[in-house]
């Protein structure tokens, strides 16, 4: 590897943390991204392109999976603090190393849970039992980690 290129993130647990109460690490973290909105516009006499306007941002709702474990009552103690009333959130998704060297974090504005599932029981068909938690969120921040 070349010394002025850092090894590419490779990673495996993510740590989730919402205002400031650490939630815990996930195995999976899926829908990280936005879109932006672009409406075409084509303006007569000018046959060589169509505009391209962007309008607004879409930010794709955020799915975290793991095994449950202690962390688990971290999540249900955030869940149950709505039930008065759902508040939007900062939160931040930290990528991880196997050693827990942080590789990439992406800080998040008005986070709100949308769906939280615990795990299927069944003894006869013995699984590991997962728990999966979808956020949403308004967009990230700018603000730069040390």
């Amino acid at each position: 590897m070349n010394p002025q290129y850092p090894e590419p993130a490779v990673s495996v647990c993510f740590g989730v943390t919402i205002d400031d109460k650490r939630l815990g690490a996930f195995n999976s973290c899926e829908g990280l991204g936005l879109e932006v909105v672009v409406e075409q516009r084509e303006e007569g006499g000018q046959n060589g392109f169509i505009w391209q306007l962007p309008t607004r941002i879409k930010y794709t709702n955020i799915k975290l999976t793991r095994p449950l474990c202690q962390d688990t009552t971290e999540v249900m103690a955030w869940l149950a603090s709505m039930t008065s009333g759902v508040k939007p959130s900062t939160g931040s998704i930290t990528a991880m190393t196997a050693a827990l060297k942080p590789v990439a974090q992406w800080k998040l504005a008005g986070v709100i849970p949308v769906k939280w599932s615990g795990p299927g029981l069944n003894l006869d068909s013995p699984k590991v039992a997962m728990e999966t938690l979808e956020i949403a969120h308004h967009g990230f921040t700018a603000e730069r980690v040390a």
